[in-house]
Order: C-alpha cells, then structure tokens, then sequence
C-alpha cells in the first residue's frame, strides 16, 4: 500500500515529466509561430486566386509580409539575449501589421470573401496575442537580469 508521500511524489515526478515534455525545443514549438505558419499557408492558398494583375502587386507584398512574421519569430527565438529577442518578435508583430493591412484592401477590392477574410482576420487577432505575449515575456526578462 502506497502512502501519501509517495503518492505525491509519484505526481510530482508525473507533473515533472509533463512540464519536461512540454518545454520549447524548437521556434516551431511556439504557438505564436504555429498559428503564423497556418496564416502563411492560408494566405498563399487565396493569393493563387487574385487577379493577374495583381502577382507583383498586392500578392507578392501579402506573401513577402506573411513569410516576414514566422521568419522573425525564428530568428527571435534563436537569439540569446532577450532584448534581441524581442526586437525580432516587435518586426513579426509589425508584418503582422502590414498583412493585416493588405487584407483589408484585398477585401475591399473583392479579391477575398467575406468569410476567408473573417477566418483571416481571427488568425491575425490570435498571432497578435501571442507575439504580444512573447514580446512581454521577453521584456520582463531582460528587466529581470
């Protein structure tokens, strides 16, 4: 028969091992680049549908902003000092900016539905949240060293 301490240090050992599991190896584990990721894919797949006329216009700029976000999310997460980091999650946050931008003119000019640009526009609120998040985080580490 177990008693208590051992059993609270079997869930501590077992919550150990999830926070282990759960740790952030890679950009490619941080939420704000995953839902980035989806954003660049999603937005690649619309542009294939906008006008000619357009490929060097508005489709290269929204597919150069887009790439923009989850490259800097890579190489901020790469960086060693926190302040470098957050400079690099500050310029996702401000392609971020940009893309959301070019949304709202490609919906206008009636390039996009109003349902992928709602979907769009969700995504965007959500990357924002999170580099927002990790712009803070990495604030608050460099206040704190």
């Amino acid at each position: 028969m177990r008693t208590q301490s051992s059993n609270r240090k079997t869930q501590n050992e077992s919550r150990s091992m999830n926070q282990e599991a759960r740790k952030i190896r890679n950009f490619t584990d941080l939420n704000a680049w995953k839902e980035a990721h989806r954003l660049v894919l999603f937005i690649y797949r619309i542009t294939k549908d906008f006008p000619r006329e357009e490929l060097f216009g508005l489709v290269n700029q929204l597919r150069r902003a887009v790439i923009s976000i989850t490259s800097n999310i890579a190489e901020g997460f790469s960086r060693s000092s926190y302040k470098e980091k957050s400079q690099f999650y500050s310029m996702a946050l401000g392609s971020l900016t940009e893309v959301q931008n070019q949304l709202i003119v490609s919906r206008d000019l009636g390039y996009i539905t109003k349902k992928d640009f709602e979907e769009l526009e969700d995504i965007t609120i959500t990357v924002s949240k999170l580099l927002n998040g990790l712009i803070k985080k990495s604030k608050t580490m460099i206040h704190n060293s």
